[in-house]
C-alpha cells in the first residue's frame, strides 16, 4: 500500500510540475483577458483530481488487507490515470497557447520591435524622445533647398548635352535620342546626402527601317525561364514588318508601279546594310547587348560635351567605366555634382523601360537580358499617396532619415547589397499598409521604427517584394499594365538567397547602423548650452 501511495504522489507531483501557471512559457503565456478564464478551468480541473484522490484514498483504506493480492491491478490503474492526468495538462496547455496566438498581433510586434524604450543593443534603436525631428530641423532643411537647385540646374544642363548628342550623329542613320525622364531622390525631393546624385534615364529608339520586339519573363509565350530572369526581358532589333503581319511590303512583292506609303522605295534591302545589329547587338545575334548600348553610348556623350564644353566652367568626368553616364561635375569652388545619363528603351507605350544598369545587380547577368525598370510608376505612386497623407506628413523624413543613417554606416563599413531602393520600396510598403492619418509629423518616431522594423523583417525571411510587380494594393490611378499587375511578385532580396555572403553583408550592415544611429543622430544634432537637444516645432508631439 505504501508503494501504491508513494506512486500516487509522484504522479500528483509531476502533473503539479507541468502545470501551464506554474511555470508559465513566456513564448504562449495568454493574454490578460484570457486568464480568468483559465484559472477557472484550471481550478475546477484542481477540484476534481482533489475528489479523486480522496476517493481513491477511501478504497485503499478500506482494501488494506488485500493490499498483496491487488498490488499488480493498482500498478496498471495509477499508471492509467497517469496518463489521463498528463493528456488533460497538455489539452489545457495547447488550448492556451491556441488563444493566445489568435489574440496575438504579430505583424505590429516585427514593426515595432525595432523602436523601443528598452530591449538588446544589437536589436533595438534608442533615442531621446524629439531627436528625429531635432534632426530633421536642423541637418535637412538646408540640403532640400539646395537639391533643387542642383535639380534645375541638372536639367538645363542635361537638355543642352543631349542636344549636341543629337546635333553630333547622323539623323537619318544614328540612333534616336529622346528627352530624360528624371526619377529617384533628387527628383523625388527626398535627396540630402551630398554630394547629391541626379538619375536621368534617356531613351532612345532605332532609326528606321528599324523597330524593336520585346520579350518579357512574364509574357504568355515567354522563353525565359521565370525563377532565372524575374523582371527580365529581350529585345530584339529587326526591320518593320519582318516577323510582323502589320505590312505586306518586306514580304510580298509590291511591283514596280506600286508604293508601300509606309516604307519609303529607297529602303535598304532586308539582307543588305546590317551596321545597327554590328554596332549594337551581340555578336551573331540580333538581340540588344547591354555592353554594346554603353560602349556606343559613352563614346556619343564624350563627342557631345566637346562640342559644348566651352560654355561651362567646370569640369566634367566619367567617374565609373561600368556605368555608361555615370558621370562628375566639378566647379571650380570645389562642389561636386553627380549625374547619371542611363541609356534605356522604352516599353511599348508604357512608362516602364529596359535599363542597361541596374543598382539592385548584385549578380552578372546575361548581356542579352535587361532590367525593367518601373521609377516613373513609383515616382507616381509616391506622388498619389502623398495627397491623401495629413500637412507635413512624415514619410518623406522616414526615408531621409534612413537614407541618411545608412550612408553615414556605409562609410564606416563600406558597401553591402543594401541600396536606397531597398529603403525607398519598404516605405512605399508602408504607405500603403498604414491609413494616412498615420503619418502626421507628431509620428515620425513610430512611423520610422515600422520602416526599420519592415525592413529588419524582410533581410530575415531574405524577401522584399516589388512594388508594382505583382502588387494588387497599387492603386489603379497609376495604371500600371496588367500584364505586371497579374505576375508573380518578384523578390528583390533574391540575391541574399543566393549568396550567403550577401546576406550576412546585409545583416552586419543593419545590425551596425541599429548600434550607431544614437551616437550619428546626436553628432549631427546641435545642442544648446545647457545640454538639452535644439528640437523642432513638431519633434516634442507623438502619437
Amino acid at each position: 500500500m505504501q508503494g501504491a501511495i508513494a506512486r500516487f504522489c509522484v504522479v500528483v507531483a509531476a502533473a503539479i510540475l507541468n502545470h501551464p501557471l506554474l511555470f508559465p512559457d513566456n513564448s504562449t503565456a495568454p493574454a490578460p483577458e484570457q486568464e480568468n478564464d483559465l484559472l477557472v478551468r484550471m481550478k475546477e480541473h484542481q477540484e476534481r483530481l482533489e475528489a479523486e484522490q480522496t476517493r481513491l484514498e477511501q478504497e485503499l483504506s478500506a482494501e488494506a488487507l488485500s493490499a498483496d493480492l491487488d498490488g499488480s491491478y493498482s500498478w496498471y490503474f495509477w499508471s492509467a490515470l497517469s496518463l489521463v492526468i498528463f493528456f488533460t495538462i497538455e489539452v489545457c496547455r495547447q488550448e492556451a497557447s491556441q488563444v493566445d496566438g489568435q489574440g496575438s498581433d504579430a505583424p505590429n510586434e516585427d514593426l515595432d520591435g525595432w523602436f523601443s524604450g528598452g530591449g538588446s543593443r544589437d536589436r533595438y534603436l534608442v533615442l531621446e524622445k524629439g531627436a528625429l525631428g531635432s534632426l530633421c530641423e536642423t541637418c535637412f532643411h538646408g540640403p532640400t533647398q539646395e537639391s533643387r537647385r542642383v535639380r534645375e540646374f541638372v536639367e538645363g544642363f542635361a537638355d543642352d548635352l543631349l542636344e549636341a548628342l543629337r546635333s553630333a550623329g547622323d539623323r537619318e542613320a544614328d540612333m534616336e535620342v529622346e528627352d530624360f525622364v528624371g526619377v529617384g531622390s533628387v527628383f523625388e525631393s527626398w535627396g540630402v546626402c551630398r554630394p547629391f546624385t541626379c538619375d536621368l534615364i534617356v531613351p532612345f529608339a532605332p532609326p528606321e527601317p528599324y523597330c524593336y520586339q520585346f520579350q518579357l519573363w512574364c509574357g504568355p509565350s515567354s522563353d525565359l525561364t521565370p525563377d532565372l530572369w524575374q523582371g527580365c526581358g529581350q529585345i530584339r532589333v529587326a526591320r518593320l514588318g519582318e516577323g510582323s503581319a502589320d505590312c505586306l511590303c518586306g514580304s510580298t512583292n509590291l511591283g514596280e508601279d506600286m508604293l508601300c506609303l509606309v516604307h519609303a522605295r529607297n529602303d535598304p534591302p532586308k539582307d543588305a546594310d546590317h551596321c545597327l545589329e554590328e554596332l549594337l547587338c551581340s555578336k551573331g545575334t540580333t538581340y540588344l547587348a547591354k555592353d554594346q548600348v554603353m560602349k556606343w553610348f559613352q563614346i556619343s556623350v564624350t563627342k557631345a560635351w566637346g562640342r559644348i564644353s566651352h560654355k561651362y566652367e567646370f569640369e566634367l568626368t566619367f567617374r565609373n567605366l561600368d556605368s555608361p553616364g555615370a558621370l562628375k561635375i566639378r566647379f571650380r569652388s570645389g562642389k561636386v555634382v553627380l549625374l547619371n545619363l542611363t541609356p534605356v528603351v522604352q516599353l511599348e507605350d508604357t512608362d516602364a523601360y529596359f535599363i542597361s544598369h541596374f543598382p539592385t545587380d548584385g549578380e552578372s547577368s546575361s548581356d542579352m537580358h535587361w532590367h525593367l525598370s518601373f521609377s516613373v510608376y513609383e515616382r507616381n505612386l509616391l506622388k498619389h499617396l502623398a495627397k491623401s497623407l495629413p500637412e507635413s506628413s512624415c514619410h518623406i523624413r522616414c526615408l531621409q532619415v534612413a537614407s541618411f543613417l545608412h550612408k553615414k554606416q556605409t562609410s564606416l563599413t563600406g558597401r553591402c547589397a543594401l541600396t536606397n531602393y531597398h529603403l525607398k520600396t519598404a516605405l512605399l510598403h508602408l504607405l500603403l499598409a498604414k491609413p494616412p492619418s498615420a503619418w502626421g509629423p507628431q509620428n515620425l518616431d513610430q512611423r520610422f521604427g515600422d520602416l526599420l522594423g519592415l525592413l529588419q523583417k524582410s533581410i530575415q525571411e531574405k524577401r522584399l517584394s516589388h512594388i508594382i510587380i505583382g502588387n494588387s494594393s497599387v492603386p489603379a490611378e497609376i495604371r500600371v499594365p496588367e500584364i505586371f499587375r497579374a505576375a508573380e511578385s518578384v523578390n528583390l532580396f533574391r540575391p541574399l538567397v543566393l549568396q550567403r555572403q550577401l546576406y550576412t553583408g546585409v545583416v552586419e550592415h543593419v545590425q551596425e547602423l541599429v548600434r550607431n544611429a544614437p551616437v550619428l543622430i546626436q553628432e549631427y544634432t546641435p545642442h544648446v548650452p545647457n545640454g538639452d537637444v535644439l528640437r523642432g516645432p513638431h519633434s516634442a508631439r507623438q502619437s
